[in-house]
């Protein structure tokens, strides 16, 4: 998980953001509209928008290639939780927000890093279900 989480505002050009991306080394920043997180730019997002807008990256403001609503779980969630958030909705960056403050960003990548995790909560989960069947 990263906890240092990048931001652009959505009027900013494609071509800033994966500047920022590229110096953190990041895979994606959160868009802000007013201040407010809006939305969320990844790398898949800036092929896409090459591809469809055929304009250099430096013509292409953030807004019209982020994904948004930007879909995000509490820092408290499960990891269980946070895979199935990001299954349920079809992303690998997913922000961890506390109300409108984002505290960190948790990717696919991560997920796989904590597959133990992963399988000992589902097995926990076994256990207590087996627990209250009985």
């Amino acid at each position: 998980m990263r906890t240092e989480v990048l931001t652009v505002d959505a009027d900013d050009s494609v071509r800033d953001a994966v500047g920022l991306m590229l110096d953190r080394e990041a895979g994606s920043v959160v868009v802000e509209t007013d201040g407010n997180p809006a939305g969320i730019l990844t790398k898949v997002d800036v092929l896409a928008a090459g591809h469809e807008h055929d304009r250099p990256l430096s013509e292409i403001p953030v807004y019209a290639a982020a994904t948004h609503p930007l879909i995000t779980v509490e820092p408290s969630a499960t990891v269980r939780a946070a895979a199935a958030r990001m299954f349920d909705h079809g992303v690998h960056h997913l922000p961890l927000a506390d109300g409108l403050d984002l505290v960190g960003v948790v990717t696919a990548t991560d997920l796989l890093e904590a597959q133990d995790d992963l399988l000992a909560e589902a097995r926990t989960d076994d256990e207590r279900r087996e627990e209250w069947e009985d």
